[in-house]
C-alpha cells in the first residue's frame, strides 16, 4: 500500500478527502443498477455520507426509493454533488455539516433529521477517520484521543440519539473494516476501533433483538475512495494484493448495505458482511 504519511486533521468522513479532485474517479453506482423499491418510504441518517462508501450509499439508498439525511465535516462541495445525486433519484436530501465528535452535535444531527423527516428507519455509522503511522511509538495522544472519539464513541452517542425513535423493523448498520479481523501494523489505532465497531454490532443486536430492531454491519477491504490517496504517498498497487487483484469501487461496496437495510434481511441480526476482494476472513 506504500509508505503511510502522517495525515493532518481530516475531519470525519469515512473517506476524507476531495472526491471531486480523485483521478480516476470513483464509480458510485453502476450505471446498470436497477432499483426495485426496496426501501420505498424509508428515511435513513448516514454519517460521512458526502463522499467515497457514504455517497454510495445515499445514491443506493435513493435509488431503492429512501429519502436520506447526510452528515459530514467540512467537504461542501463533495456533499452538495452528493445531495445533486440524491436528488436525482427523485429522493430528498438533507445536508447535516459538524463535528459528530461533539456530544450536542450528535444529538443535534438527529434532531435536524427529525424535524426534516419526522422519523428515522435506517442508522449507517459510516463516519471514521485514520491516521497512518509506522509504529505505536507514533501514535501520541491526541491523535489516538481523535481517532477513538471520531471512530467508536461518536457511535455510541449517535445510535443512542436515534434509539428512541426507531422500531419494530428499523435497521442499524454500522462500517467496519478488513483491519478488524487481520489486523493493520501502520493503523494500529484505526483497526483497534474497527475491532470495537464488530463487537458494538454484536453485543447490540442482541440487546435489541426483543425489540425487533437488526443490528449489522459492513466490513469493506480495499476500496477506492479519497481516504486513499489522501492516506499514502503510493497508491498504484493499492488493493492488488487481493484475490482478485484490483481495487473495489464504493458502488460494489454500497449494494450490501441496501439488502442490510430491506426487507430481505429481516432474518439477519449479528452479521457482517465482508466486501473486500476475496480475503478469507474468519467471523
Amino acid at each position: 500500500m506504500g509508505k503511510p504519511k502522517k495525515l493532518p486533521e481530516q475531519g470525519q468522513d469515512e473517506q476524507p478527502g476531495k472526491e471531486h479532485e480523485m483521478n480516476p474517479k470513483p464509480e458510485i453506482i453502476r450505471k446498470g443498477y436497477k432499483g426495485s423499491e426496496k426501501l420505498k418510504g424509508k428515511t435513513a441518517l448516514i454519517t460521512g455520507g458526502d463522499s467515497g462508501i457514504g455517497r454510495a450509499v445515499a445514491v443506493h439508498f435513493a435509488r431503492e426509493g429512501a429519502d436520506v439525511a447526510i452528515v459530514y465535516l467540512d467537504e461542501d462541495e463533495d456533499a452538495k454533488e452528493t445531495s445533486r445525486m440524491v436528488k436525482e433519484e427523485g429522493q430528498k436530501c438533507l445536508v447535516i455539516s459538524g463535528d459528530i465528535k461533539h456530544k450536542s452535535f450528535c444529538k443535534k444531527m438527529v434532531k435536524e433529521t427529525l424535524d426534516e423527516f419526522g422519523k428515522i428507519d435506517i442508522l449507517v455509522n459510516n463516519a471514521a477517520v485514520q491516521f497512518p503511522q509506522n509504529g505505536l511509538e507514533e501514535i501520541d495522544d491526541p491523535q489516538l484521543e481523535e481517532t477513538f472519539e471520531t471512530n467508536i464513541y461518536s457511535m455510541f452517542r449517535i445510535t443512542r440519539a436515534v434509539l428512541p425513535h426507531l422500531k419494530k423493523g428499523s435497521r442499524i448498520i454500522n462500517t467496519t473494516s478488513v483491519t478488524a479481523y487481520r489486523g493493520s501494523d501502520h493503523l494500529i489505532d484505526y483497526s483497534s476501533t474497527k475491532g470495537a465497531i464488530t463487537t458494538f454490532t454484536r453485543s447490540l443486536s442482541q440487546n435489541l433483538a426483543e425489540k425487533g430492531i437488526l443490528v449489522n454491519a459492513v466490513a469493506p477491504g480495499p476500496i477506492w475512495t479519497p481516504l486513499i490517496p489522501a492516506s499514502f504517498d503510493s497508491v498504484k498497487d493499492f488493493g492488488k494484493d487481493t484475490p482478485l487483484g484490483r481495487v473495489g469501487q464504493p458502488s460494489e461496496v454500497a449494494p450490501a448495505y441496501v439488502f442490510l437495510a430491506s426487507d430481505d434481511a429481516t432474518y439477519i441480526t449479528g452479521q457482517i458482511i465482508h466486501v473486500n476482494g476475496g480475503e478469507m476472513i474468519g467471523g
